[in-house]
């Protein structure tokens, strides 16, 4: 099969275009052609590389990916794998659970003791067939579109997780999202009107505000207008704060703490600002705070949210899709933040 693939880490360069052996699924595995992946930051960090993080090279990056399955190997007891079968469509959940640990037996996966993510510690979906386990497959309704799919998957997965099991959201709350173009934030825009929240974005520049806007956005903030961004929520909200902050940066935490009302909470995913900053913790037990984070969502989780996306009730954005051979001129847009919505693959 073609795949994009590396050997060393580096800058976008050392992806490189080229054959590499059809995977073989076991016991247990689906044997997927893919027809279309999805770029996610994670991408990029794995590319870049981190102290401890151990390979077998080559590496394939990607953890979204839809198209159709073409063989399973030793079907899964009944129950298991939604009922998939060979010649359906398909979109991958890349939240690899190992299903026979304690959590993953109580069906908190997205919490198991040999947690993997596809395409960050093992071989991914930047290729044309890849294999997975068979429950980690939702099945597609008749012309639904795999680049659709594939770029709902990660990120309307871990938005589900954090906002509806985690964060608990409800009607007639108030959400602030720190950012207005990136996956998870677009998703989160999504899933917050979806639940019936009113949605304040913080994001930078008319274009971005504009998709946000067009997802469902109440309240548009550009901060490169209001630098100190928590003084115009405040001013927004007749000076009470929000319910919940979706704040997915890190670095802007304290900002994020300021714009919370009394017993609010803030929700992350990840640290796109950086993973080390100072709060003042002034802000959390004066006023009651609670700080909750999670990594993607469980098999549950991303059979719920991808009923939904797959039914038309939640608009996945999209940006602009790149030959898989191209996939470094794909990478080289992400890293400079020029995308609005998600950027995917065409296989």
């Amino acid at each position: 099969m073609k795949a994009v693939l590396f050997h060393v880490h580096g800058g976008p360069e050392v992806l490189q275009y080229a054959d590499f052996p059809d995977p073989e699924p076991a016991a247990g595995l689906a044997l997927v052609k893919l027809h279309a992946a999805a770029l996610n930051r994670m991408d990029l960090w794995v590319r870049n590389g981190w102290p401890g993080l151990k390979l077998e090279y080559p590496h394939i990056p990607g953890a979204d990916g839809a198209g159709d399955v073409v063989e399973i190997d030793s079907p899964l007891p009944l129950g298991e794998g939604s009922g998939v079968r060979s010649g359906d469509r398909v979109v991958i959940n890349s939240n690899l659970g190992c299903g026979s640990c304690d959590f993953c037996m109580a069906g908190q996966d997205n919490l198991c003791r040999d947690w993997h993510l596809l395409g960050e510690t093992i071989r991914g979906t930047y290729a044309e067939y890849v294999a997975v386990p068979l429950r980690q497959l939702f099945r597609l309704p008749d012309g639904f579109d795999y680049h659709t799919a594939a770029a709902a998957g990660l990120v309307f997965h871990t938005a589900w997780h954090s906002l509806v099991t985690r964060g608990k959201l409800q009607p007639d709350e108030t959400v602030l999202v720190v950012g207005a173009s990136g996956g998870v934030n677009t998703a989160s825009i999504q899933i917050a009107k979806y639940i019936g929240t009113k949605v304040i974005v913080v994001g930078s520049g008319a274009q971005k505000l504009a998709l946000a806007e067009s997802l469902g956005a109440d309240i548009l903030i550009d901060r490169l207008q209001e630098e100190d961004w928590s003084k115009a929520v405040y001013r927004l909200t007749e000076k009470l704060g929000v319910d919940v902050v979706i704040d997915n940066v890190g670095t802007t935490f304290q900002l994020s703490l300021r714009c919370l009302r009394k017993g609010g909470r803030l929700l992350t995913v990840g640290n796109t600002g950086g993973p080390k900053f100072e709060i003042d913790n002034r802000f959390v037990f004066g006023k009651h705070l609670t700080i909750i984070g999670s990594t993607m969502g469980t098999l549950r989780d991303f059979a719920e949210v991808m009923s939904l996306v797959s039914g038309g009730k939640l608009k996945v954005a999209l940006d602009r899709s790149f030959p898989l051979a191209d996939a470094r001129s794909a990478q080289e847009r992400l890293e400079k933040g020029e995308q609005l919505g998600k950027i995917t693959l065409d296989i």
